[in-house]
């Protein structure tokens, strides 16, 4: 079993209770403190290489999913356990598939109360949102809190929030904590009490569309009610120092909110922070991967913002990771059982056998 690109060591002393060995390679967990002497006390084989780790690999964790060249090492029918990221890239599921891999994609895991302690969404979503707010405040050359001094008072700052799911309500929350006037909006009626009980303002179009989103993911919607958002959204970014966007929609490009021209409106020195950006962005003039400024306004479009607090993020999913491989785990047989009805099976397996399984996927689907 291999571990790359920074999961947790302390799941690696309970894996070999699986009758497995595990197998880390050489520096995978520097970036989250953890160094190789940790892995080899719980009880890992430090591999010199990828190649050497993944040498007879029966399972594969990973952050991501694996690069081509990896992709190569991994050995035919072995599981690869990752967030593969797979509407993003759509050569990834065929290549899987081509390589005999099994693939379970963990960010497509159904919200059912049986998978909420696998569920890595929500645990690197609200490590994100606290961290967009700290970045945010970074680049935020005001205050946040209203301070009085005898030199005069400076004001609080004015945090938007767009998406009230695990990231945005966490965003909420933190922003508050830190002393700003918070405001925030979401298309699902269940979010507006949700931002209130945190102390936020809601800021919404409601409507008949609005009404019948339900569920824990939003559905995209319509040109008009788009329309009236960006009608509601030009007014209100205006007159806030910080935009946090958040907004995203399962296997989608992320909806595009807040335009060129509604940054142009903000004053200078105020931030946006989009969380979306591996997605495209919910702002119009974010370049994902960048800190960009534009007449003014910094906007942060970081690549993987859970990584920008990789030691929570890495506890945490490997905790995620490791409540999975153990739920469904064959003992006697020494391998994992996977069974085709099972719901979670069913909604995170890409790939089995050698062939594309996930109806989001198949080539029919794909043209």
């Amino acid at each position: 079993m291999d571990a790359p690109r920074g999961a947790e060591g302390t799941a690696c002393a309970r894996i070999p209770g699986l009758g497995l060995t595990v197998a880390v390679e050489t520096g995978a967990g520097a970036s989250t403190s953890i160094p190789d002497s940790e892995f080899a006390a719980a009880g890992a084989e430090i591999a010199a290489d990828p190649a050497t780790a993944l040498t007879g690999a029966g399972v594969m964790f990973s952050v991501q999913a694996p690069l081509p060249a990896e992709l190569a090492l991994i050995p035919r029918g072995a599981l690869l356990v990752c967030t593969a990221g797979a509407f993003a890239d759509a050569d990834l599921v065929p290549a899987l598939a081509a390589a005999g891999i099994d693939t379970a994609a963990m960010e497509l895991l159904p919200r059912i109360t049986r998978a909420q302690s696998m569920d890595v969404l929500s645990s690197q979503a609200n490590l994100a949102g606290y961290r967009a707010v700290i970045e945010g405040a970074y680049a935020f050359q005001r205050g946040f809190p209203m301070m009085m001094t005898a030199a005069g008072t400076v004001p609080p700052a004015r945090v938007f929030v767009i998406g009230a799911g695990v990231a945005g309500l966490q965003a909420i929350a933190t922003a508050r904590r830190l002393g700003a006037i918070v405001s925030a909006t979401d298309v699902r009626p269940a979010a507006k009490e949700e931002i209130k009980s945190l102390g936020a303002t809601f800021v919404g179009v409601e409507d008949e569309e609005t009404a019948g989103q339900t569920g824990a993911y939003a559905r995209e919607m319509s040109e008009a009610f788009r329309q009236k958002q960006a009608d509601l959204m030009a007014t209100t970014v205006a007159k806030n120092d910080m935009v946090i966007c958040t907004a995203l929609v399962m296997g989608r490009r992320a909806p595009t909110i807040v335009t060129k021209a509604m940054v142009a409106s903000m004053r200078p020195g105020s931030v946006i922070v989009d969380l979306a950006s591996d997605a495209g962005g919910n702002c119009e003039a974010t370049i994902p991967g960048e800190r960009t400024e534009v007449n003014g306004v910094t906007i942060l479009g970081y690549h993987n913002w859970p990584s920008r607090i990789p030691v929570a993020a890495s506890s945490l999913y490997a905790k995620n990771l490791l409540t999975f491989i153990t739920t469904f785990w064959d003992k006697a047989a020494n391998a994992p059982a996977l069974p085709e009805t099972d719901d979670i099976i069913k909604g995170v397996m890409l790939t089995r056998g050698g062939a594309i399984v996930h109806p989001s996927f198949l080539p029919s689907q794909a043209a």
